[in-house]
């Protein structure tokens, strides 16, 4: 390891080993989301992020055992989730599968962070899933699957931490076998989760528009009179490698689905900027659609690339049908940013 791994490292560790709730959102993002992101996940029998998950689990547990939901007399199906952080997310997903009266399969729940695993294994046994979650301590930077195979892997936004991504996406190709899922919600838009210059000039006339008040940074505790560009990957590891991941996916895997979405949107509804807006004020709400409107044209232009997405992948070779798209013009090849 070396000193500038290590320190990142430090750092990531420090930053979430008190956080106990890493998908919190302000109110202006779910708006957006429940009028804008809902009808595209909508095509595909989609409610939001974590449900992508659920549906997907719930429908490999079932092909796996088709006979029957409890999974009795059978090998349960092994999932994994790298870079699990407090386990909520995998926690959930298991409680929904018990209520929906299907038992068999495990969790294994991979994150370097003790802290977080710690609170994992609690969220497990408070929801009554003890016996399905098991977190482990591990970095997905050097993983390596145990001499077995997965039926499903998970990334919840965890691959944009990941800076070996080409050992990573090499190790999860080796857990998986021809039927596997890859399942990942995941941030691929430039590094560091900066823009790039096409859509900060998009950017700038909405910017230029808003009062002051709008422009306190709530995340690093400043104002930006003119929107700072920052760089998230300086000390941890918040978007290492964001812009390769998705060209890396592409040369790995095929893909069932891909669903990607989101550029410049997300400047005004994501953490930082997103709780100075009122999700009730009619005026905010117009600036919002606005923004969104505009985002929409950039990207299906190709005037501006995707920032995120929801995608199913298949070990390469082994998926035949057409990938589900959201618009035939966003396949995975035309969301990579031209170098």
């Amino acid at each position: 390891m070396n000193d500038d791994y290590a320190a990142r490292l430090a750092k990531e560790n420090e930053r979430f080993a008190q956080d106990t709730d890493v998908h919190q959102l302000p109110e202006i993002f779910h708006y957006w989301s429940h009028n804008y992101l809902l009808p595209k996940l909508q095509k595909f029998d989609l409610t939001d992020p974590e449900q992508f998950f659920f549906h997907y689990a719930r429908r490999q547990c079932l092909e796996f055992n088709p006979e029957g939901r409890s999974g009795e007399g059978k090998r349960s199906l092994r999932m994994v989730s790298l870079g699990s952080g407090n386990c909520d997310t995998e926690a959930r997903l298991a409680r929904r599968l018990l209520d929906d009266g299907i038992r068999n399969f495990t969790i294994d729940c991979i994150d370097i962070n003790d802290e977080m695993l710690k609170r994992g294994d609690e969220h497990a046994r408070n929801l009554g899933v003890g016996e399905f979650i098991q977190p482990t301590k591990g970095d997905f930077n050097a993983w390596k699957p145990e001499p077995r195979h997965y039926d499903i892997v998970m990334a919840n936004q965890a691959l944009h931490h990941v800076v070996e991504l080409e050992h990573l996406f090499g190790a999860i190709d080796d857990a998986m076998h021809d039927d596997s899922v890859f399942l990942t919600s995941d941030m691929i838009g430039r590094n560091g989760h900066q823009r790039w210059p096409e859509a900060m000039d998009a950017l700038k006339p909405f910017w230029d528009e808003l009062d002051d008040s709008y422009k306190q940074n709530r995340l690093l505790s400043r104002f930006e009179k003119d929107f700072m560009n920052h760089d998230c990957s300086t000390e941890g590891f918040e978007g290492i490698r964001a812009q390769d991941i998705l060209p890396l996916l592409n040369d790995q895997f095929d893909y069932e689905l891909f669903l990607p979405f989101a550029n410049i949107i997300l400047v005004f509804i994501d953490r930082p900027f997103g709780h100075n807006f009122d999700a009730e004020d009619p005026d905010d709400r117009d600036f919002i659609d606005r923004v969104h409107a505009r985002d929409e044209e950039g990207i299906l232009s190709g005037e501006l690339t995707p920032t995120q997405m929801l995608a199913v992948l298949r070990k390469k070779g082994t998926w035949s049908a057409p990938t589900g798209l959201v618009d035939p013009r966003l396949t995975p090849e035309a969301c990579v940013r031209p170098a």
